[in-house]
């Protein structure tokens, strides 16, 4: 043989013994494989949402009367707390200077009509509505005021520049806030519609309680103090993990 062919089969054999190593690990790390226990990933990880930004609110997104008309007869409930001014409605007119009250949070209202009128551009009653060209209302009973059959109406949106503007989106829950937030209970459920604030209430229960017309003391939401204006009756509530643990009337 000669030494040129005694190197090549040299080369042939080491080769075949590196493969051969090589099937030897590929079966070894299969096997080893095969019999570790399987580590599955989740493939919908859990959720990080806490159960109140978990609630689905429903949007209607109005933008025409046509669309507004269709809550008539319909109940529908404050989310926007002590932040709209109502009116006493004298037959598809209000008297913007003189408010009946502020809406508070939770509170059911059964919408009866809607209607169109121009308010004044200089006044509390544009504060939270633009005037617009005019002003759309909606006309509505209380059913759990003293009065459930007197007519009352609020602002919801405008008429400018040939387009209808709506905000009962934002001002409104259009399903039962206490099914929606059925996981607050009961008992903090009878605080609420009370409108009363009680220790263990978080800051979103507070604000349905008391309000949103709220000024915050720092910017970590269920750990700092926040002050609620409380329809005129202010309270400033200090929270922690999301707890009220102090409640200072007057502040």
């Amino acid at each position: 043989m000669t030494k040129g062919l005694k190197i090549a089969l040299g080369a042939t054999a080491a080769l075949v013994v590196a493969i051969g190593v090589e099937a030897l690990w590929l079966h070894h790390r299969n096997t080893v494989d095969e019999n570790a226990p399987v580590v599955r990933k989740d493939a919908y990880p859990k959720s990080t949402l806490t159960e109140d930004q978990a609630v689905f609110l429903r949007k209607e997104r109005p933008d025409s009367l046509k669309d507004e008309r269709e809550l008539i007869g319909k109940t529908i409930w404050v989310s926007a707390g002590g932040q709209m001014d109502y009116y006493k409605d004298a037959g598809k007119h209000v008297d913007y200077a003189k408010p009946e009250g502020v809406l508070l949070g939770a509170e059911p209202l059964i919408i009866r009509d809607v209607f169109e009128e121009k308010a004044p551009a200089n006044s509390r009653a544009v504060f939270r509505i633009a005037p617009g060209q005019r002003q759309v209302l909606l006309a509505f009973t209380m059913p759990n005021s003293s009065d459930p059959k007197a007519m009352y109406a609020v602002p919801v949106g405008n008429f400018d520049d040939g387009v209808y503007n709506f905000f009962t989106d934002e001002i409104f829950f259009y399903d039962d806030p206490h099914v929606l937030y059925k996981h607050w209970g009961p008992e903090m459920w009878a605080h609420v519609d009370k409108h009363e604030a009680v220790l263990g209430m978080s800051e979103n229960q507070a604000m349905m309680a008391l309000g949103q017309v709220i000024t915050p003391h720092g910017d970590n939401v269920g750990d700092r103090s926040v002050s609620f204006d409380n329809n005129g009756h202010p309270v400033t509530i200090d929270f922690q993990n999301n707890k009220a643990v102090k409640i200072t009337p007057g502040s």
